[in-house]
């Protein structure tokens, strides 16, 4: 897939997609109700839950529903315990259900994130500093996983570049290396090695700034679960979930490509920009389609066309512009 400048790659959504009117009629009144009579812990999550209501199992974490164009789909929300429940997070072992069953034992404070690099104000954040740095936003993102399935989540979090721009990067800072927890003491899955650790990724500079890169202290209208990247995480919406790393501890800015874990795990399976991308087959299976966890018929509901940048092409595409997205995969 070449991409050019004036690419229109958004595919309409299947009518079944589609929020019917009179829900989402009910969900602006709520919203204005809320607003009206100064509710601002009912009017982020009458929009998020679409029930008005929290799923109650953690501190709650409310953001203001964001405006940003792409921040929101009207598509049908994944079920919490399907978000909570089936997740790649190989710190806490392979299967799905490992990092649900093990993550408790990740101690999330204290908890600091090192931003360091080609900046020119290095500095130590504390988890508490973060979370007051900007404010929250609620953003209903889509997530695709390489191994064909995907999800909808309401996320809680701020742009990364709100971050970013408090170390000021230099000229020469091109990519940003971001490194997760690696604690043997919490983690069992370090002791084997599926993958070099810690676990490392990272993006261009200018996909970094992008409005639409979060960084996540939450979902579902509460603070993280462990199993999902506690206490603060990356979402990456146009690209394949494993870029979106969880448990930061440290961001780094450098002037070439760091090296990822993925990718030097199975550089033929796992390229450096890891767009979703339907053209390019994982060399295993097809990424022409996927399965949405949580509908209907479970392992055999009905498989969806996989959109290009995972529908966000008004938004991103242009960052790829001239760019033979088969070879940069």
């Amino acid at each position: 897939m070449l991409i050019r400048s004036q690419d229109k790659d958004l595919l309409p959504p299947a009518a079944s997609e589609i929020t019917p009117r009179a829900v989402w009629q009910q969900r602006r009144q709520l919203l204005q109700l809320a607003a009206l009579a100064g509710g601002a812990s009912l009017a982020p999550w009458a929009s998020a839950s679409q029930t008005g209501e929290r799923p109650g199992k953690l501190a709650a974490l409310p953001g203001a529903r964001s405006t940003l164009p792409g921040a929101s789909t009207l598509e049908a929300l994944t079920p919490y315990a399907d978000v909570t429940g089936y997740n790649n997070f190989y710190e806490f072992g392979t299967d799905k259900a490992d990092p649900a069953r093990q993550a408790h034992r990740l101690k999330t404070r204290p908890w600091t994130v090192q931003v360091e690099g080609l900046v020119g104000k290095p500095r130590s954040f504390a988890i508490e500093d973060l979370l007051k740095l900007a404010g929250m936003e609620e953003r209903i993102y889509r997530l695709r996983c390489v191994e064909g399935w995907s999800m909808v989540i309401p996320w809680v979090g701020y742009p990364l570049a709100e971050l970013l721009k408090q170390v000021q990067p230099l000229g020469s800072a091109k990519y940003v290396e971001f490194v997760s927890q690696a604690d043997p003491s919490t983690m069992p899955e370090l002791r084997s090695g599926v993958l070099d650790w810690p676990y490392t990724e990272g993006l261009r500079l200018d996909e970094a700034m992008h409005p639409l890169t979060l960084l996540a202290f939450g979902l579902y209208g509460e603070v993280l679960p462990n199993q999902n990247g506690a206490p603060l995480r990356l979402v990456v919406p146009w690209k394949y979930g494993f870029k979106s790393a969880k448990s930061l501890v440290k961001i780094r800015l450098v002037e070439q490509p760091p090296k990822t874990s993925w990718n030097l795990a199975a550089p033929r399976e796992y390229g450096f920009y890891s767009n979703v991308n339907p053209e390019v087959a994982h060399p295993r299976w097809s990424q022409a389609n996927e399965r949405r966890l949580g509908e209907p018929g479970g392992l055999f509901a009905k498989r969806r066309p996989t959109l290009p940048f995972n529908g966000y092409a008004a938004q991103v595409a242009q960052l790829y512009t001239g760019m033979d997205l088969r070879r940069f995969y």
